[in-house]
């Protein structure tokens, strides 16, 4: 195969040209750049010996092409071939391509296997589909079409930006896969047929969604050739279903109008407000005190894990988990070790030491092409810099506005969203991101509209500029007119009366009389307070975990109390679940010595832990205990697995129940005990635990990975840990059997309560309650208005036979009309 070598100034342009190279063919290229000089000061620049060392990682006997920005990467190109042999010299082409389209095209042509010649070829005529977009008159071959002996197929592109860079470049690899000669037009726009092995020629096609191409091929192989490819664009070029929305596009004429990827549905105008977010940039020093330069990194560190934590126990709900994945990165020792060797062998400053080897570790990720890793480069660097702030003393940077706005900027960190005023940031518009990043999810869970990957240039629009964004088509309107705006609050009316307080604060009963609870997952007092406003029957989880993470001591009795009685009197008699402490080894506390676990989701956690620290477990009790009195507080137990440890728990609240009675201290006599049934023991005795406590409820998250053997934290596996998976939702079906016929309630706490593509099924499978994030509360209510049980039954039992999530996400689609999200 061709090697490439990329010769540049700029470190940061060539990394982003590879990249976008990396996007393009994956790994299937022989690509290495040499880029920028080793002067802090300076940067700029080219390095013969990287330029020969680039070559020499590359070489091949078919050729390596060499491009190169401007002036001096010519002239290190060029003395780089002195230090090669003849023979390898006559293998080496300086190409006078531009820079980075030819870059692009010479990686699809090497990829797809092509010659020296055609490679060469292919990065010269580079900027022949830029040309052709811009109305300016180029000269291209194409081939004359006969079609006496060819096979033709016709197909429909339903991408939602069409044959852009990453499609094209995988219609052009697959078609050189063949022996067959091969071409491809436009039908749409009545384009002439040309060769599809070339980037630039499908590239000029201008294939836009919902245009209809033709694809002919000739030879030996020619109908596997256009089989391969037909199928390639009905799988939408494998391409996820954030990028693809239906080939019936919306043709009305907006001005100012963008288009970007749907993120969080939801409409928002507002002012824009350019949020310019400010990264610490270190420099390289020699520390001689390497002990002293350690401690300053662990102090930074401890401060970092310290404001981590802090951000788990806000209103995110389960999405808060995003930031335990944030906190095992500061434990990591394969990062620490390597910046323990900078500081200590090479006696690097701690910031120099942090950030190299953190940023290392994210460019691995970063050339992936996976959405899901390279998300994982995002936290890395959202865990990096806010390591480095502690390290200069900096303080926690947040998004402060003066006024209801849209918030405009190239990315926003996991920590910036988690930390958004609601009441201020009316929506969020980015130039880059995916709907799978963590910062759309934590968008979707407040509840905010959000549109990514928009073009550039709204980065340079002034604040205060009219922007209106639509989250679930992915549009923005820069200085939307009367009529689009008009138009826009139609539609935001409609979203709003579905989430209006009306609905919200009805009974969820479905249109044949099954009423559901529908209850909040909180973390904090002011949680519960939002939890009521936005309709909540009243709270069926209390993660109290909030009160024993981020200081030194464990909590009093006293301060337990306050808290649980504050949420109980907000709740003014409303059901109110408490959840006894759920930490261990994947939440460690600092004041409580843990053994190093090597897998702390099978460790000791949950009512594992509060078993071994009895003094802690009884503390907790008796501060619930007194705040139930007079109030309708239940309790339950996490991560039951087996009889014995029910019963343990109970013998244990029993015992402070009679040493409360022998002190006159009044608490509620009847209180409910359940447990959280999220290990597949639980669900397989489901029948003997029911008969030793009052209700279950279901907690999705951790059954779906345990169900799944998936860890849900580790991006390789995470799509695995589906609770839409049929598996997962069999387990939800035998535990509410067990339930109901020993007479018990059930309901379900995970993230599934939320997804009202989930709802029919819950409702179907007979759940009591259901237990959610606050914001989604209206929506889940009104879909369940519109349910009929015995619709919903029907689904549910059908959902069961199915054999994977998108089987089953499709059938409610197809059944309930409803968008798949």
């Amino acid at each position: 195969m061709v090697g490439i070598v990329l010769v540049s100034h700029s470190k940061q342009l060539a990394a982003g040209v590879r990249e976008l190279a990396a996007q393009m063919v994956g790994d299937d290229v022989s690509l290495a750049v040499a880029a920028g000089i080793d002067d802090p000061v300076n940067p700029l620049g080219t390095d013969t010996m990287q330029v020969y060392q680039a070559i020499e990682s590359v070489y091949s006997a078919d050729g390596v092409v060499v491009l190169m920005d401007l002036g001096s990467a010519l002239l290190s190109a060029e003395m780089a071939l002195e230090f090669l042999s003849e023979e390898q010299r006559e293998k080496i082409h300086l190409c006078e391509a531009p820079f980075v389209e030819g870059a692009i095209a010479a990686t699809i042509s090497a990829a797809s296997g092509n010659s020296i010649a055609q490679v060469i070829a292919d990065a010269q005529g580079a900027l022949t589909a830029k040309a052709t977009q811009l109305g300016i008159a180029v000269v291209t071959t194409q081939q004359s079409q006969d079609t006496s002996h060819t096979a033709q197929v016709q197909t429909t592109v339903s991408n939602r930006l069409g044959l852009h860079a990453r499609p094209a470049a995988k219609f052009v690899t697959t078609a050189a896969k063949f022996q067959a000669q091969i071409q491809v037009r436009n039908i749409t726009r009545d384009t002439n047929f040309v060769r599809a092995d070339s980037i630039n020629q499908v590239t000029t096609l201008g294939v836009r969604q919902g245009h209809k191409i033709a694809i002919t091929a000739s030879g030996n192989d020619a109908e596997a050739a256009l089989a391969a490819l037909q199928n390639l664009v009905a799988n939408n070029f494998g391409e996820g279903d954030s990028d693809i929305v239906p080939v019936e596009i919306d043709t009305s004429d907006f001005a100012g109008e963008l288009i970007g990827i749907p993120a969080s549905s939801g409409v928002a105008i507002a002012p824009i407000f350019q949020y310019r977010p400010i990264t610490v940039r270190v420099e390289e020093y020699i520390v001689e005190d390497t002990a002293i330069e350690w401690q300053r990194l662990q102090r930074a560190i401890q401060t970092a894990t310290q404001d981590l934590q802090a951000l788990q126990t806000t209103q995110l709900g389960d999405e808060a988990e995003i930031f335990s994945a944030q906190l095992l990165v500061l434990q990591d020792p394969a990062l620490l070790e390597p910046v323990h060797q900078r500081i200590f062998t090479h006696h690097q400053n701690a910031e120099f030491a942090w950030k190299s080897t953190i940023d290392e570790l994210a460019n691995n990720f970063y050339i992936l092409d996976d959405a899901y890793l390279q998300e994982r480069a995002s936290d890395l660097i959202d865990v990096e810099q806010r390591v480095l702030r502690s390290l200069r003393g900096m303080t926690s940077s947040t998004i402060e506005l003066t006024q209801p706005s849209i918030v405009v900027t190239t990315d926003l960190t996991p920590s910036d969203t988690a930390q958004l005023d609601t009441t201020k940031v009316l929506g969020i518009c980015t130039t880059r991101g995916s709907a799978t990043s963590h910062t759309a999810i934590l968008a979707r869970t407040l509840n905010i509209p959000a549109v990514v990957g928009v073009p550039a240039t709204i980065l340079n629009l002034t604040n205060d500029t009219l922007l209106a964004i639509d989250g679930t088509s992915g549009k923005v309107w820069l200085e939307p007119d009367t009529k689009t705006i008009t138009t826009l609050q139609a539609k935001r009316h409609v979203i709003l009366q579905q989430q209006a307080p009306m609905i919200a604060h009805q009974p969820a009963m479905t249109r044949d009389g099954k009423c559901i609870s529908i209850m909040a997952n909180i973390g904090s007092v002011a949680d519960a307070k939002t939890a009521i406003k936005n309709g909540a029957d009243g709270v069926g989880l209390l993660r109290t975990e909030f009160l024993y993470l981020n200081r030194t001591t464990a909590p009093t009795e006293e301060e337990q109390f306050t808290v649980y009685q504050a949420i109980a009197q907000v709740l003014e008699r409303r059901p109110f679940i408490i959840r006894t402490l759920d930490v261990g080894g994947d939440k460690p506390l600092p004041y409580v010595k843990l053994q190093p676990e090597s897998n702390p989701f099978l460790g000791k956690r949950g009512i594992r832990f509060c078993l071994d620290n009895q003094d802690i477990f009884k503390t907790q009790l008796r501060a619930i205990l007194r705040a139930s009195h007079k109030h309708q507080i239940k309790l339950m137990f996490p991560m039951i697995a087996t009889v014995q440890e029910v019963q343990a728990a109970k013998a244990i609240f029993m015992e402070v129940q009679t040493e409360m009675q022998q002190a006159n201290i009044p608490f509620d006599a009847t209180m409910q005990v359940g447990i959280m049934v999220e290990i597949p023991s639980a669900v397989a005795i489901a029948d003997q635990l029911a008969t030793e406590v009052d209700f279950f409820s279901i907690g999705t998250n951790d059954l779906s990975q345990y169900v799944m053997a998936a860890d849900r934290t580790n991006p390789d596996v995470a799509m695995l840990a589906d609770a839409l998976h049929p598996s997962v939702l069999r387990t939800i079906a035998q535990t509410v059997k067990a339930a109901h016929q020993a007479g018990i309630w059930v309901g379900l706490c995970g993230e599934l309560a939320a997804d009202s593509i989930a709802t029919p099924i819950l409702v179907g499978l007979g759940l009591d309650e259901l237990s959610l994030n606050s914001q989604a509360i209206p929506i889940i209510k009104h879909t369940i208005t519109k349910l009929k049980r015995s619709e919903s039954e029907a689904i549910a039992q059908t959902a069961l036979t199915l054999n994977s999530p998108q089987g089953v996400r499709t059938l409610v689609a197809t059944t309930m009309n409803h968008e798949v999200r």
